[in-house]
């Protein structure tokens, strides 16, 4: 093969004669989406993870009438007009803790001290509070009525044997887990979470971390990506900081994944490799977007691996992630492709311009209540994202918004 720079196969300019719109961006990426299979994951670990199929219990929780308070197990009809003025009389006759059972039955003129969670004796329908009562040796004196089933917990009362208890397609909450394991279930089946290899290219970067010397900075890049794909269900694969070589990035672009974020690379300057690369072993779907900032940004696939072309300045970065390679990555991993970000409608404290033809992506911040644009360019300013509450899209047929304007925000937090 020959270096990719010098290839005469040089699409890099061919998108940004005509940079594709996001609106078509999103529905040519929407086609390549689908979910990943499903693979089994203990209860320990499927804590966030898409459930792959429904859960139905094979067991009444809970599995035997229980006290639902620390009292006295006995027949409710025993206490009727007891009061503090009138005690009623019964014989204590034993005590059941939870875990132990109660041999024998309890009879007319009998109760049995009980323990909250404890399994109800027989012949007792009621719990009787510790409090509403008076102990003498065995002697237990009534000083309130209850009536039957009062404070006793039934048997399936929480979950019925046979019943769906989680739909496919849950996000698996930590309260999912404890049914779960309430129903005697150790694992569960689960959409396999993509693998995303993050490819951050660059011979002026050094590692993540790392003080910045003379004209080389930090990789501030890949940190950021894989929280990301973290948050939107992947599992990130970080080897290192790529070279600009085309040896190098061809060996990234075929590695054995899902999904690849290649972060730099991706314009049309001497180094910009990618798109070369791209083309030339699988397809080059979209490249240059009318939006900022991310124009450069792109996407396309080797095989079965979806690859995405995010810019290096970082707020492009983050923004060419949030916009179409989060949303793939949810989609892989059984979650909603929508933003994970709340939604807000708040008023502009002052105008917010953008140009008609290219969709905007300003960052803001929210001020008693208003809405204050920070920027809209600045690629590079990372630390904009980091003041920011969040971010209003302004959308390519719109010129911007008037001060007072009710805008939507989505936040950050």
């Amino acid at each position: 093969m020959n270096d990719a720079s010098t290839t005469p196969r040089d699409v890099r300019m061919r998108g940004f004669a005509r940079r594709t719109t996001v609106a078509d961006a999103l529905v040519r990426l929407d086609r390549e989406l689908y979910q990943l299979p499903a693979e089994t994951a203990t209860i320990i670990d499927a804590a966030d993870r898409v459930l792959a199929s429904h859960v139905q219990s094979q067991i009444d929780v809970p599995g035997f009438d229980r006290a639902m308070m620390d009292g006295f197990a006995l027949q409710a009809s025993n206490t009727l007009g007891a009061s503090p003025y009138n005690r009623l009389v019964l014989t204590i006759v034993g005590q059941v803790l939870p875990g132990s059972t109660f041999r024998g039955p309890v009879v007319d003129g009998q109760a049995v001290r009980i323990m909250t969670g404890a399994p109800m004796p027989r012949g007792a329908d009621a719990v009787l509070p510790v409090e509403n009562v008076q102990v003498e040796g065995d002697r237990l004196f009534a000083l309130d009525e209850v009536s039957p089933g009062k404070h006793v917990g039934r048997r399936g009362e929480d979950i019925r044997s046979e019943a769906t208890v989680l739909e496919a397609g849950r996000r698996l909450r930590p309260q999912d887990l404890g049914v779960l394991s309430s129903i005697g279930i150790a694992e569960v089946p689960v959409v396999r979470q993509p693998r995303v290899r993050i490819a951050v290219t660059g011979n002026e970067l050094l590692p993540p971390g790392t003080r910045p010397e003379g004209v080389r900075i930090a990789d501030a890049n890949s940190p950021m990506l894989a929280s990301l794909v973290v948050r939107d269900g992947g599992r990130p694969i970080n080897p290192g900081i790529v070279p600009d070589d085309p040896a190098a990035l061809r060996t990234a672009l075929h590695t054995d994944v899902d999904v690849i974020l290649v972060s730099g690379g991706s314009s049309v300057g001497q180094e910009d490799l990618v798109p070369i690369l791209l083309a030339e072993y699988g397809e080059l779907l979209v490249h240059g977007l009318a939006m900022r900032p991310s124009s450069p940004a792109g996407f396309g696939r080797i095989g079965p691996r979806l690859v995405f072309l995010l810019p290096g300045n970082p707020v492009s970065c983050f923004c060419a992630y949030d916009f179409f390679a989060g949303r793939a990555i949810r989609a892989l991993s059984g979650r909603s492709k929508d933003w994970p970000y709340r939604q807000t409608k708040l008023p502009l404290r002052r105008k917010l311009v953008s140009t008609i033809g290219r969709v905007d992506y300003a960052r803001v911040q929210i001020v008693d209540k208003y809405v204050e644009p920070l920027a809209i360019s600045g690629a590079s300013i990372l630390s904009s994202t980091t003041l920011a509450d969040g971010f209003v899209v302004v959308e390519q047929d719109s010129e911007g918004s008037a001060p007072g304007e009710l805008v939507d925000v989505y936040l950050y937090d």
